[in-house]
């Protein structure tokens, strides 16, 4: 086999090995993003449950003011009673009271209501940040168990790396140009086997010209179709 193609197929599985780390950090990562990602989600949960116990508190405070200034109406009409010297102002002082009183009854409706929510929200930031506890104790551990993994996996990919540029260092610069070239659109397909006449990386099939010098590998041979490296592996030649 020509030397520059053996060299241009040793390095397509070295750059494949190389980006096949990537999955492997991102899977790696996962279980700590996953949980920082949770963690974030209960802040937030915490925050806005906050925020909405403090828009019915607001509310809760309102109605008793409301109650407060109905009482000393009612208060005050009970001493104007006294004062009334005609039926007219007999019913219109009783119309005021009813009125007062059904806003009585309604404001105190709407403050046990309030407290209702506000005891449910409460209950549900207490238990959020119980969870929240729980995932913070665990984050240092899930880290160190992912730090651990990235250095094993970072190691293997340095050594693949050193591979690289030791094999770099020994090609034809005009050949890894010409490969760098293609890579840079074909990615990880740049240089493909043959099987059946076909090229792997377009899967068309090659003429029977073209097939004779991929099986001779005497040269570097492209496809004629998609312009990737070709070569035959040992168990199709």
């Amino acid at each position: 086999m020509n030397l520059h193609l053996k060299q241009l197929i040793d390095l397509s599985h070295v750059d494949k090995a190389i980006d096949a780390f990537e999955p492997q950090i991102e899977e790696a990562n996962y279980k700590y993003e996953a949980a920082l990602a949770k963690k974030q989600s209960i802040d937030s949960d915490i925050e806005s449950l906050s925020k909405e116990i403090r828009d019915e508190e607001i509310k809760k405070k309102k109605n008793e003011l409301h109650l407060g200034e109905l009482s000393q109406k009612l208060e005050e009409n009970s001493k104007k009673s006294h004062e009334i010297k005609t039926e007219r102002e007999m019913k219109s002082l009783q119309l005021e009271e009813e009125i007062a009183k059904e806003q009585v009854t309604f404001a105190n409706e709407e403050i046990e209501r309030l407290e209702r929510i506000i005891d449910l929200k409460t209950e549900q930031v207490e238990a959020a940040k119980t969870s929240l506890e729980e995932i913070e104790a665990n984050l240092a551990s899930i880290k160190a168990e992912v730090d651990q993994k990235l250095e094993v996996i970072n190691n293997s990919r340095q050594e693949v790396f050193i591979q690289k540029e030791k094999l770099i260092s020994e090609m034809n610069q005009k050949g890894l140009a010409f490969y760098q070239k293609i890579r840079r659109w074909a990615k990880n397909s740049t240089v493909v086997p043959v099987e059946e006449q076909a090229c792997m990386g377009c899967h068309m099939v090659i003429n029977d010209k073209i097939y004779a010098d991929v099986i001779k590998a005497e040269e570097i041979t492209t496809c004629p179709h998609c312009g990737r490296i070709l070569y035959m592996e040992a168990h199709e030649e």
